[in-house]
């Protein structure tokens, strides 16, 4: 027998940039989430929070968290299924329910865990689930889960969509699976058509929307608002900790499915439920989210003027048909150079994240921006200039 441990001590791509002195991962953040921060003892530009927003900051996120620790306690020692239901937590479900246009919602701990909970309930041993290939991590391993048969199509390629279709057999069950704004290319699903061919051939849909929620759609209602199609959607799949500035997943759909899966997920009823504080904090950011969709308009003018910005300097960014989406990934193609990259432009006052296969696809190695809606024009023009002499220095 071989020791299990074995694999721990053989070096790794991790150990290799390490030595190198370019390893990007775990900077200790010493200030709030905000557009600008504190980060081992140096200021830097932030463009490389999901804090889409800005509301991480916000007075009455933050009042809103510490009232709940006051009055509700650090944490809820249960589970939603037993001991651990808030009148917090039914509050929060039937507010984002009504302001998503859907019938009912559920809470969990974590965005990843809701996709476990979800994918694993709904697709049974002898169904379906058909995935885009650049759909998030924790949807792959909700299919793993799931014990159901997984098809994946190239990414927004419809063509090869419905030839996945076409190989389901009549008497099984399907659900199409996609992120609604992609993580890391910034792009939207081709919703329209994913919801036709679900229809023709008498598929579900589910979005993940964990990067759509308070970034696109009609006041921020994420990916289905955006093409019109809420009623066509059969699944909502989200997270607090984006654009709601907390902890926590949601899933969205008809009262049925939504009891069904209350009753039938495993990773929701053996788990605790999220903290007051958390809940407390992701209902008072869709409160302010709902009044003020002015923060989604000025989010996505950030957008458009830091493309802007990065086309007059000449910079190579991923293709989109995101425009308005915060998400702008710019090309350094291999994975050293992107890492010594992300090490110039952090030594220089601007963070970004570092995006490198299995994330994309080899040879198309990214440096991932984000924005929020607090940053200001003189902010991303900063961070642009610093942007631009970076690269300038390097043969991409």
């Amino acid at each position: 027998m071989i020791d299990i441990f074995e694999k721990c001590y053989k070096p790794d791509l991790a150990d290799q940039i390490m030595e190198k002195g370019i390893y990007p991962y775990f900077h200790a953040l010493e200030s709030k989430q905000d557009t600008e921060v504190i980060m081992e003892g140096k200021r830097r530009i932030m463009l490389g929070s999901n804090n889409y927003l800005g509301l991480t900051t916000h007075p009455e996120v933050i009042e809103a968290g510490m009232e709940a620790y006051r009055t509700l306690g650090s944490g809820c020692s249960g589970s939603r299924f037993l001991n651990g239901t808030l009148k917090l937590h039914l509050e929060l479900e039937a507010e984002l329910a009504k302001f998503l246009r859907k019938e009912a919602v559920v809470t969990l701990s974590t965005g990843f865990q809701t996709n476990l909970g979800i994918i694993s309930a709904v697709v049974g041993l002898n169904d379906f689930v058909i995935m885009d290939k650049e759909n998030h991590a924790s949807l792959y391993d909700a299919c793993r889960l799931s014990h159901g048969k997984m098809l994946r199509y190239e990414h927004n390629d419809m063509a090869d969509l419905e030839a996945k279709l076409q190989r389901v057999p009549a008497d099984k069950g399907c659900l199409i699976v996609t992120d609604g704004v992609f993580s890391m290319g910034g792009d939207i699903a081709n919703l329209p058509e994913i919801c036709r061919l679900a229809r023709q051939y008498g598929a579900r849909v589910m979005v993940d929307d964990a990067h759509g929620l308070g970034v696109i759609g009609e006041g921020g209602r994420g990916t289905a608002s955006y093409y019109g199609l809420e009623d066509q959607v059969d699944i909502y799949m989200g997270t607090f900790s984006k654009s709601l500035a907390s902890l926590g997943g949601y899933m969205a759909a008809s009262e049925r499915v939504v009891h069904y899966v209350k009753h039938s997920s495993r990773p929701f009823i053996f788990s605790a439920s999220i903290p007051p504080a958390n809940a407390a904090a992701a209902l008072t950011a869709l409160r302010i989210l709902e009044a003020h969709p002015e923060l989604v308009e000025k989010l996505q003018g950030n957008a458009l003027y830091m493309r802007q910005r990065l086309d007059e300097k000449q910079i190579k960014m991923r293709p989109s048909n995101g425009k308005v989406v915060p998400i702008i990934p710019i090309y350094t193609y291999e994975e050293i150079p992107t890492l010594t990259i992300a090490k110039d432009l952090y030594e220089h006052g601007v963070y970004v994240n570092s995006s490198l296969p299995p994330a994309t696809a080899p040879h198309e190695c990214l440096l991932r921006t984000s924005l929020m809606a607090s940053h200001t024009h003189e902010l991303i023009d900063e961070a642009v200039d610093i942007i631009a002499e970076v690269l300038s220095r390097y043969e991409l």
